[in-house]
């Protein structure tokens, strides 16, 4: 039975099972353009090139950021559920877990899950269910029903809400930015995605993803379904057209963000989930890092995962999968209250699905 593996079952003597065909390729070779206004919900996501509002996008962008104190705004919501592996390394190793490998951890645990075939999953978890109880095996059966709880979660978020990606949602966030043929630069990359709905909204310029993990540029990245469709500007009609991870120019950098030796030469400068992993004593040098690399009248472009009971949850459910280093969830006002804090002149705010995002010049 193949399974989703969680960094703990190289160290524990009892693998926790999941079941999961991860075996297959992410996306399928593309065989056809999409159109615009197209919707379907794959096995292992959405496509939604429709040309329209998104589900949700609250406006935050007229908010007194200069006003705001933390009293007003309070403080955001520690992740504090750990992943067994990181409790297991910790407790062997008597120290904390280095960033760098949490970092590795997550990446390869959660991407597996954007490998599922979440149907043929569920329905694997269905049979180990009915098997369990077919042999009367109580902890085969309790193990089964977490796996079905974790799929049911899984499915909701990136096939029904499609609130990992939520391409309308960027879009709108994104939306206005005074650049042509930008220089894209997106630190913590992971996979890439919204550099690359930035980089079809705005054609013509070039994107440079950085992360120090190399397994983004070899998976999350490297290995990105080519026939995802991101909706974004033919340049020579000026008319809307679907754009592909192949056919934009992307460089993948394996650096430390640091270790950095551009100037300050991007139109754009991008991070989607950066900021959460600093703890306040560090967000100012977090900020900095996107100030460094910024043209004058450039962008800065940041989301944080919202502060909202679903994902908490989420957080909380999925720890062996998701949580090996420090995390944040802190609403749009808080996240603005540190950027505004440290130079940022905040241009738009919203709210979508399931993040806080920012669009912001120097001050």
């Amino acid at each position: 039975m193949a399974t989703l593996v969680t960094p703990d079952q190289h160290s524990s003597s009892r693998p926790r099972p999941f079941p999961a065909p991860v075996a297959s390729a992410w996306g399928r070779p593309r065989t056809r353009r999409h159109n615009i206004g197209e919707f379907a919900r794959g096995a292992q996501f959405v496509v939604d090139t429709r040309d329209q509002a998104p589900d949700l996008f609250v406006d935050a962008s007229t908010t007194n950021w200069r006003a705001l104190t933390e009293r007003d705004v309070g403080t955001p919501y520690r992740v504090e559920k750990w992943a067994r592996s990181r409790l297991e390394f910790e407790a062997r190793e008597g120290h904390p877990l280095p960033v760098l490998e949490g970092w590795r951890r997550f990446n390869q645990a959660f991407h597996q899950f954007f490998l599922l075939d979440v149907p043929e999953a569920q329905a694997a978890a269905r049979k180990e269910l009915g098997d369990a109880i077919a042999k009367f095996d109580v902890f085969g059966a309790e193990e089964a029903l977490e796996d079905i709880v974790r799929l049911t979660v899984w499915n909701r978020i990136q096939r029904v809400e499609d609130a990992v990606w939520d391409p309308r949602g960027k879009r709108a966030l994104f939306a206005g930015l005074d650049v042509k043929k930008p220089r894209i630069l997106f630190l913590g990359a992971a996979d890439g995605y919204e550099a690359m709905q930035l980089a079809a909204m705005y054609p013509g310029g070039e994107i440079v993803l950085v992360d120090y993990d190399a397994f983004c540029a070899t998976d999350r990245f490297g290995k990105f379904p080519l026939d995802y469709p991101f909706l974004g500007l033919d340049p020579s009609t000026g008319h809307a057209r679907v754009w592909y991870r192949d056919e934009m120019p992307i460089h993948f950098e394996v650096s430390d963000i640091r270790d950095l030796t551009y100037g300050r030469e991007f139109d754009v400068v991008v991070s989607i989930g950066l900021l959460e992993h600093f703890p306040d004593a560090h967000k100012a040098e977090c900020i900095e890092m996107h100030r460094r690399f910024l043209k004058p009248g450039g962008y800065v472009v940041m989301t944080t995962p919202r502060n909202q009971f679903k994902t908490r949850a989420f957080y909380n459910l999925m720890a062996d999968w998701m949580n090996h280093g420090y995390r944040e969830l802190m609403d749009v006002r808080q996240m603005g209250r540190y950027c505004y804090a440290n130079g940022l002149e905040i241009m738009r705010a919203g709210v979508i699905k399931a993040h806080n995002g920012l669009v912001m010049q120097l001050r």
